[in-house]
């Protein structure tokens, strides 16, 4: 799946680990992802937190897609700031998951994001299919 993820490589996100439900992801920002105000644009923060979560949710086998997220931005992060996104399972339930990533700058969070997935019905289902 991670092969594929062009939005993932688009922004030199890199895979360090991964696990039955877990996944830890790197990027670096560039200047490309700072906003006006010098800091890193939280999309681009929201987008290393989903991919995290992604891994976490497809560990399982079946196609596993978002249901929904959110995300509480704690710090800002800067250009040149390596930002590690570690993804943990914290229930599965039926089709449904719950998961929680904490994008880290060093030893400091900066964002708090939940994740809720849905696997689809066939297990070779890929969503473009399951429209």
């Amino acid at each position: 799946m991670f092969a594929a993820d062009e939005a993932s490589r688009g922004l030199g996100a890199e895979l360090v680990e991964q696990g039955e439900g877990t996944a830890v992801l790197r990027m670096t920002v560039t200047p490309g992802m700072v906003n006006g105000h010098g800091t890193a644009h939280g999309g681009y923060v929201f987008l290393l937190a989903d991919s995290a979560f992604a891994r976490a949710c497809n560990s399982h086998g079946p196609v596993t897609v978002a249901a929904g997220a959110d995300i509480t931005f704690v710090a800002p992060a800067y250009e040149g700031d390596v930002l590690l996104a570690r993804a943990e399972e914290r229930a599965r339930f039926g089709r449904s998951g719950l998961y929680d990533v904490t994008v880290l700058r060093g030893d400091e969070a900066i964002a708090e994001f939940r994740g809720r997935s849905r696997s689809l019905r066939s297990a070779g289902t890929t969503p473009k299919e399951s429209r």
